[in-house]
């Protein structure tokens, strides 16, 4: 798949070489507790996951996900679609011998498999969708798993009446400089978050999941500008 004048912004960001080599400082800097947040994530999917179980990764590019879940679970097979080839190359690279047991496809949802899968993730990657989008990708997701079968989904969520979007979004710039991240960097990204990305309130995106027929959907991550949540399919 080629980006093309209608990618989202931050897709066509993610095939510069320089952000690509960059990606993996990022997180870790802007995400409060990423590593556990991955953490709880394998300990929330293992709950209904089979040892053996086939995960879907959406949003898989740079592979950090991937790389850790696949190490926590050994049995454990992952499709990991992104629609930035770069980052997917990236995720080959990070993955090494893990790359047995992964299927990468570059893409969006339409593009990955039709299952049925045991489980499936999307870290840090719904945000980026505009909202009539967002319905439609959790909707497919649900179409591919079993029943039963648990879905985790992070991303930035917070209010969005003006006065709390605007404090949240200087949260959030704060909160990577407190990190170690480059102060002019960190202001170009909140200006594109703020302009760029279909932001919700919390029980705005936990809607969206159940509208897409998960059930019993919960809060399991809040951490400043990110939530994240698990529901069943």
């Amino acid at each position: 798949m080629q980006l093309d004048s209608a990618t989202p912004p931050f897709v066509a960001a993610f095939s510069d070489p320089e952000a690509v080599a960059r990606y993996a400082d990022g997180p870790p800097r802007f995400v409060p507790g990423f590593t556990d947040l991955h953490r709880m994530t394998r300990i929330l999917l293992a709950e209904r996951a089979a040892p053996d179980a086939q995960v879907l990764v959406l949003g898989a590019g740079g592979g950090l996900e991937l790389k850790a879940l696949a190490e926590a679970e050994p049995g454990w097979r992952f499709v990991g679609v992104d629609p930035a080839a770069a980052m997917l190359q990236q995720a080959e690279r990070r993955l090494g011998p893990l790359n047995a047991r992964v299927r990468l496809q570059q893409g969006y949802i339409d593009d990955a498999p039709d299952g049925p899968f045991d489980a499936a993730t999307c870290l840090l990657t719904l945000h980026f969708l505009a909202i009539d989008e967002r319905r439609r990708t959790a909707a497919e997701i649900h179409r591919r798993l079993k029943p039963g079968a648990p879905f985790v989904a992070a991303h930035l969520s917070f209010p969005q009446a003006d006065a709390g979007r605007t404090r949240w979004l200087s949260r959030y710039a704060a909160f990577g400089i407190a990190s170690g991240a480059d102060p002019d960097l960190t202001e170009k990204a909140r200006s594109a978050v703020g302009t760029h990305l279909s932001l919700l309130d919390p029980e705005q995106d936990a809607e969206v999941l159940r509208e897409a027929g998960f059930r019993d959907v919960e809060t399991f991550y809040a951490a400043f500008t990110w939530r994240g949540w698990v529901g069943y399919a």
